[in-house]
């Protein structure tokens, strides 16, 4: 494949999603560069390793890119959005706008809100996305078949008036536009995640109350039994979801108000599923955990028995029923 030296694709964040998804735009000769001078020193080293470029500056970032992809915890969105729109107002050079691809796990308002923000630039082109997915990953050679791509890519959900305009890149990232206006992607996305991390919350509130009523080993037989499936998702996701708990509580706040906003229902019921969240992140040893260096809660019982030992510091007072 010829190199594609004449677009230059941004990534801020380089976090597990990022990396992976520089790496595929880099199997495919695009250039890649990102700003981590603000980010430790580990994430550094992993976008040098991968041959991500290390720009100075977010200038330099806005200067000399073509698209850049916002993949960052829900709760930095608006922050990121701020920051490109300050390196904006200080390059004026720019001949076509950069388009900014928001692909954060945010709500409609918030997505909307960044468009508000970006009106003043007219170097800057927003498109409203989401992705849906796992991380990008070369498939094994038994894996591919004549015709089909090399690597697997999650969806990205993208809307608003502007379509990505390299239709190449647009195939590599699997993008789908879903509607003309700033809204429905992340919207998209929002209802899907109800659906996926909203279920492990119910799965970590059920398999830890069930382990401090001495009853797991139970509800994972009647549930083989009768929903074999339903098991088969909730061990998966709670042996998945410890790095990535302290993402999910900014999520599932953009979920409640995506809900709330724009489907009427209640905004607690989502709040409290932040709440699950924040504990694992915040009050448990499975919070300490980070992607590709797992050392706890790689099987469903150690993390049901690190969030029942962080209930009982948290609630010493509660009555064993064990």
């Amino acid at each position: 494949m010829a190199a594609n030296r004449t677009c230059t694709i941004a990534i801020i964040s380089v976090g597990e999603m990022g990396l992976g998804i520089g790496q595929l735009l880099k199997a495919h000769k695009y250039r890649v560069a990102t700003y981590a001078a603000d980010r430790s020193k580990g994430t550094q080293d992993r976008a040098f390793s991968a041959g991500i470029e290390l720009l100075p500056s977010l200038e330099a970032l806005f200067d000399e890119s073509d698209y850049l992809l916002s993949i960052v915890p829900p709760r930095d969105a608006l922050s990121t959005a701020n920051r490109i729109a300050l390196a904006a107002s200080k390059c004026n050079q720019r001949k076509e706008p950069l388009y900014y691809l928001d692909l954060n796990a945010v709500s409609p308002r918030t997505a909307r809100e960044t468009e508000e923000l970006f009106r003043q630039y007219s170097n800057i082109c927003l498109i409203d996305g989401g992705i849906i997915g796992g991380v990008p990953y070369q498939k094994k050679a038994a894996d591919s078949t004549a015709g089909d791509p090399d690597w697997h890519c999650p969806s990205l959900m993208v809307s608003g008036p502007t379509q990505v305009p390299d239709q190449s890149l647009a195939k590599i990232l699997n993008v789908r536009h879903v509607g003309d206006t700033i809204g429905p992607a992340t919207g998209l996305k929002m209802c899907f995640a109800v659906t996926t991390k909203g279920f492990i919350s119910l799965a970590i509130e059920s398999f830890v109350t069930a382990h401090r009523l001495g009853v797991l080993p139970e509800l994972k037989e009647y549930l083989g039994e009768y929903n074999a499936s339903t098991l088969k998702i909730a061990e998966k996701g709670l042996v998945t979801m410890p790095p990535k708990a302290y993402r999910w509580v900014g999520e599932m706040l953009e979920i409640s108000r995506t809900m709330h906003e724009d489907g009427g229902f209640d905004p607690t019921i989502f709040e409290g599923v932040s709440e699950v969240y924040r504990f694992v992140a915040d009050e448990s040893e499975l919070g300490k955990e980070k992607p590709g260096a797992r050392v706890r809660g790689k099987t469903v019982e150690d993390v049901v028995e690190l969030l029942s030992q962080a209930m009982e510091q948290r609630s010493p007072d509660v009555n064993k029923t064990t």
